[in-house]
């Protein structure tokens, strides 16, 4: 059997975490996987590394002996990797960022042209993916970043006693309407309403429309489901249509806004607030990636 990288970092943190569900948390990955994958580093090993007939687990003999074995072999793979990139690219590597669709859209590409005169041998490559795929490349090593919305009712993403975390910015998060078709069908979630409003919804498995089925609770709007997408900007094409009301964020539909293209149809209650946040491993960055850090 071959050995894994992912299983060292796998072990690392539930080294350091010593509870199996929150060390899977952190990961990004379900329980059980989490599991099968510390039972495979122990196959591969050959011996046990955690003592689970006890509560909260703690590391056999052989998993204390081993965990700073782990933890050098992944800063050395690290930085092997960090100056074999610098090599490779005349000494400015890569900076990789894995980002969610509708922010490198609406944001990041903007904010790196803003940086070219602060950091003119900046070089990115970025991974634009849902959530859950654009943690699992922050976590297993992929990317060097991780720039998301993060939701002040929501669970930390990272243990930030070891990924840096930096708040960048704030957007209000409301649902909006094509103003023709507001007007002319009474959309709008604060007033008396008989019929149903048609409703165009983020994929119930995506950050986003966990953040909306908060947003909403326990309250009955006259919602009627009439679509469903995991991405942001599919949404608001169907918004701007006239196809019905979609929670999106006032960065992604300002000019929409502002011309008067499209209308809130809720009030504050049916409104929240996103956090745009940048994560690494401080630890981990190169000269570049700490002067990129420094500048967002």
């Amino acid at each position: 059997m071959d050995m894994d990288t992912r299983w060292l970092q796998d072990f690392v943190c539930l080294g350091r975490t010593l509870n199996f569900s929150r060390a899977a948390e952190e990961r990004n990955i379900t329980q059980p996987a989490f599991s099968r994958r510390i039972k495979s580093l122990e196959n591969w090993l050959g011996v046990p590394l955690v003592v689970r007939s006890i509560y909260p687990v703690r590391l056999s003999d052989a998993g204390v002996q081993f965990l700073p074995v782990a933890q050098e072999t992944i800063n050395r793979l690290s930085d092997a990797r960090q100056d074999i990139r610098g090599i490779y690219f005349g000494g400015t590597a890569f900076q990789r960022i894995a980002v969610l669709h509708t922010i490198s859209l609406n944001y990041l590409t903007t904010r790196l042209q803003e940086l070219d005169d602060e950091l003119p041998d900046l070089r990115v490559r970025v991974f634009s993916d849902f959530l859950a795929s654009c943690c699992q490349l922050f976590t297993d090593g992929t990317c060097d970043f991780l720039l998301c919305y993060r939701h002040n009712n929501g669970a930390p993403f990272f243990d930030e006693d070891v990924i840096a975390r930096k708040d960048i910015g704030h957007e209000n998060f409301c649902p909006v309407a094509e103003a023709n078709a507001a007007a002319a069908n009474g959309w709008d979630l604060s007033g008396p309403r008989e019929q149903g409003i048609p409703y165009l919804s983020y994929d119930p498995s995506s950050y986003l429309g966990t953040i909306v089925d908060q947003i909403i609770g326990n309250r009955e709007p006259p919602l009627e489901l009439a679509y469903m997408d995991a991405h942001a900007e599919s949404l608001k094409r169907m918004v701007i249509s006239g196809k019905g009301v979609a929670w999106l964020s006032e960065r992604v539909v300002a000019e929409e806004l502002a011309d008067g293209r499209l209308v809130r149809v809720g009030g504050p209650e049916w409104q929240t607030t996103l956090t745009l946040t940048l994560f690494c491993a401080s630890d981990r960055l190169d000269k570049a990636g700490q002067l990129f850090w420094d500048a967002m």
